[in-house]
This record gives structure tokens, C-alpha cells and sequence, in this order.
């Protein structure tokens, strides 16, 4: 029996990883992301890729251990642990077998545990914080079903993204059309920067005066106010 949904195209991930949470939540009108403590258990990881959802029963992990052995690369294995905090969903020796498999990342609504070589095997992993207690392993839960992680649904084949900001999910219906709104929300940063850059250059050398680098709609969002 197959647990996964397809893989999102590879085209599709590599303009991922072009972007980042911020953008693809701006893309989506400043929402989709996880609750704030969401956060990756090392500085620097970055995730993206196709969800694998799990479902489990608060504090215990069996079906994390399962959801493992079900993936693959290509997917971010999505877990809704209820926000628990009494119990570590998993530790050094479950992120090492999720990276020998070839998952791209685990996100939790939950704790973790063994920090320090969390951070050592490097697979990107994304939970609420650490505690020691081990988790029980007795079910229920479920592979591959609609969830609510952190306070966002999520379905199988979403695509995952998650970087230092945090952790952003894009429905599978809308990828397309929230990578095209970001990629022009990246271009219009960029040239922004660029802006400002040059502003900044021209205000050291004292030829400044008379130049604005206000964003062009700031003027009509603000004269309602009488700016």
C-alpha cells in the first residue's frame, strides 16, 4: 500500500528554493504560516519539498516511526504532535534514519530531544523546543490525512517550506499560482534593495537632497491619514 501523494514537480521545488517564507507568505497575503515557536532546532536549516502527513495520538510516537519508513526523498514528513510538551516525539536515532532514507526534513508541532546531535546530523528538522522525556509508542494516529499542524491545515502533496522565519505551507492547488506572485515579489525586493543601496551612496557623497526612496504606494495609502 502507498501512503504518499505524488512528488511535487522538480521544477516546482527549485523555484522553492529560490524563495523563502517570508515571500511565499506575502504571495499568499501575509498567511499560511505555522505558529511562531515552530522554529528549526539548529541555525541555518532550510527545507523544501512535498508533505507526508502524520497524525498521533498526543505524546506518543509510533506513528512518526512509521511515517518515516514511508517516506522517501523529495518529501517533508509534517506531524501533528497537538502542541504536546510532557514528551519528545523523536531524537538523534530518528533523524538518522530519516536522513539515511532520504527525507528532506521533519516538521513537528511539538518537542524534541538530543539538541546537540540534532544539530550535528543536520537533517532540518523544525519543532516548538527540547525536553528529555522519552515518548510513549502505543497509537492511534494515522498516515497521510488532512492535519492541523501548529494551526495550519495540512494535506498531503502540500508543498512545505522552512527556513529561520519559520515554517510556511502552500496548498497543492495554489503552488503555482503562489510561486508566481512571490517570484514577482522577489524581483520587486530586489530592485527595491537597489534603491536603497543607491540612495544610501548618494546621501554619503551629499547628493541626496530632493531624491525620496518612499515606496511608490506609501503616498496613497497614507494621505487618508493627512501625510
Amino acid at each position: 500500500m502507498s501512503y504518499t501523494e505524488p512528488l511535487l514537480s522538480p521544477k516546482v521545488v527549485e523555484r522553492a528554493k529560490k524563495l523563502n517564507t517570508t515571500l511565499i507568505s506575502d504571495a499568499m497575503g501575509c498567511t499560511g504560516s505555522m505558529h511562531y515557536t515552530v522554529k528549526p532546532v539548529a541555525p541555518g536549516m532550510k527545507v523544501v519539498g512535498t508533505a507526508l502527513t502524520v497524525d498521533m495520538r498526543a505524546g506518543d510516537n509510533l506513528f512518526l516511526h512509521q511515517g518515516i519508513y514511508c517516506g522517501g526523498e523529495g518529501y517533508v514528513l509534517v506531524a501533528d504532535g497537538k502542541g504536546y510538551t510532557e514528551n519528545a516525539y523523536m531524537g538523534e536515532l530518528m533523524a538518522g534514519a530519516a536522513k539515511a532514507i532520504g527525507l528532506e526534513g521533519i516538521i513537528i508541532d511539538g518537542f524534541v530531544r538530543d539538541k546537540e546531535m540534532l544539530g550535528k546530523i543536520g537533517l532540518p528538522i523544525f519543532a516548538k523546543g527540547f525536553i528529555p522525556n522519552g515518548p510513549f509508542k502505543d497509537g492511534p494516529g494515522a498516515i497521510n490525512t488532512p492535519i492541523s499542524c501548529a494551526g495550519v491545515v495540512v494535506h498531503p502533496g502540500d508543498l512545505i517550506i522552512g527556513d529561520e522565519d519559520g515554517v510556511v505551507v502552500v496548498p497543492k492547488d495554489k503552488v503555482e499560482e503562489v510561486l508566481h506572485k512571490a517570484e514577482n515579489k522577489f524581483a520587486y525586493e530586489e530592485k527595491r534593495l537597489q534603491t536603497i543601496a543607491n540612495y544610501e551612496e548618494k546621501r554619503k557623497q551629499g547628493n541626496a537632497d530632493g531624491v525620496s526612496i518612499a515606496p511608490p504606494w506609501l503616498e496613497e495609502k497614507i494621505k487618508e491619514f493627512g501625510f
